[in-house]
């Protein structure tokens, strides 16, 4: 990194985790509302331009933050939240 002439690194948990530790944040958010609305993978990946394979990657992240296994409940708390 001295050779690359990065000065400073950024050190601990982006904004949005400061703000709501427990929480999804960005990307993660906009899924986690949109499996909360009852759509699959694929729609979710549709609407948000991405690839179901990065739709699956941040919807698994997502449950694992919560705690959760089945989607059901993830959206069941998104929903309360």
């Amino acid at each position: 990194m001295r050779t690359a002439a990065v000065l400073q690194v950024t050190r601990g948990p982006r904004t949005a985790t400061r703000t709501d530790p427990a929480g999804p944040a960005g990307r993660r958010r906009e899924i986690l509302a949109l499996v909360a609305d009852g759509l699959t993978n694929a729609e979710i990946a549709a609407r948000l331009v991405l690839s179901v394979r990065e739709d699956d990657h941040h919807a698994s992240a997502v449950l694992t933050k919560l705690g959760m296994t089945p989607a059901a409940k993830a959206a069941d708390t998104a929903r309360h939240r």
